[in-house]
């Protein structure tokens, strides 16, 4: 299965500022067979910032796009359940989870739901950014959280579609 659309946002919530951003770019596969998924994000597609100046430091200071253009989780459903049968189904995806470049295993909640035109995946999760080497000066602490929150939904569609 290919993916035909998604949403893929971010929160960081720190003392003297709240960030938020949204891409609708991201691109993935699903094997129902294998359970294996690949997902790929392009981070420079990221938009909804405080400002166009914030946006440009997301970009070449902290997520340093001209070296890194995407942001990656690839794995397996963890949990046996067959995703070819109608219905809500709470998994977990275990997987290499690679945002500039330094990989990290994570396991992710996930809820996938099937109906007769294909499936919708949505998870919630957070990322330490010093676990994918983003520093944070300290003159930005105060408005840069450690800890971004992040939501992703994609809907999946059988190839051919």
């Amino acid at each position: 299965m290919r993916a035909v659309s998604s949403t893929i946002s971010f929160l960081s919530e720190a003392p003297l500022e709240t960030i938020t951003a949204s891409n609708a770019q991201g691109t993935g596969l699903l094997d129902l067979v294998e359970h294996t998924f690949a997902v790929r994000i392009p981070v420079s597609e990221f938009v909804g910032f405080n400002s166009p100046l914030q946006r440009e430091h997301f970009n070449e200071n902290y997520m340093a796009t001209a070296k890194w253009p995407s942001a990656t989780f690839q794995g397996r459903i963890i949990e046996a359940v067959e995703l070819d049968r109608p219905g809500t189904y709470s998994v977990r995806a275990k997987g290499a989870l690679t945002i500039r470049g330094v990989a990290r295993e994570r396991i992710l909640p996930c809820t996938i739901v099937v109906d007769a035109s294909g499936l919708s995946v949505h998870s919630a999760f957070e990322v330490v950014l010093d676990d994918h080497g983003i520093r944070i000066p300290r003159l930005v602490q105060q408005k840069i959280a450690a800890t971004v929150r992040v939501e992703m939904s994609m809907r999946f569609v059988a190839d051919g579609r």
